[in-house]
């Protein structure tokens, strides 16, 4: 991507493909994203999918996501946000994750791109502290 050899790609244009890359299936198919609203000129909101793990309390469980790129990106880190009610570290009452709690987050760089927060979610929850926590009967979602 052009964006890690020091030229400036303009946030319309990075966001493009970022969602060329979504619709694409970019990647092993565990987690996706793409517009929330096709309409959406200024790329902002996103929604997104996780497969939860195999073998851990999220396995055979699909997490819904909304992601929101505001004007700063790719500067500054999205905002993210499981629609999907979810029991783990770093996810507050509403579903708002902490980004503190998530490396890609907490240490945002410009090359970064929603995949890769997507991915390092999924990774939290095979982390130790997370892989065995009690979930939330499937289907549950959080208000808002």
């Amino acid at each position: 991507m052009a964006a890690s050899s020091g030229v400036r790609v303009p946030r319309n244009f990075r966001l493009l493909e970022e969602l060329e890359d979504g619709q694409k299936g970019d990647g092993d198919g565990t987690v996706s994203w793409g517009l929330e609203d096709d309409e959406d000129m200024t790329l902002s909101r996103w929604t997104a999918m996780i497969i939860g793990p195999t073998r851990t309390n999220y396995e055979n469980r699909i997490y819904s996501l909304r992601v929101e790129c505001g004007p700063r990106y790719p500067d500054t880190a999205p905002t993210v946000r499981f629609v999907t009610k979810i029991s783990m570290n770093g996810i507050n009452s509403n579903g708002k994750v902490d980004s503190n709690s998530v490396p890609a987050l907490a240490k945002w760089q410009n090359t970064y791109t929603i995949k890769i927060v997507l991915q390092d979610l999924r990774r939290l929850m095979l982390s130790k502290e997370n892989m065995k926590l009690p979930q939330p009967p499937e289907g549950q979602q959080y208000s808002n």
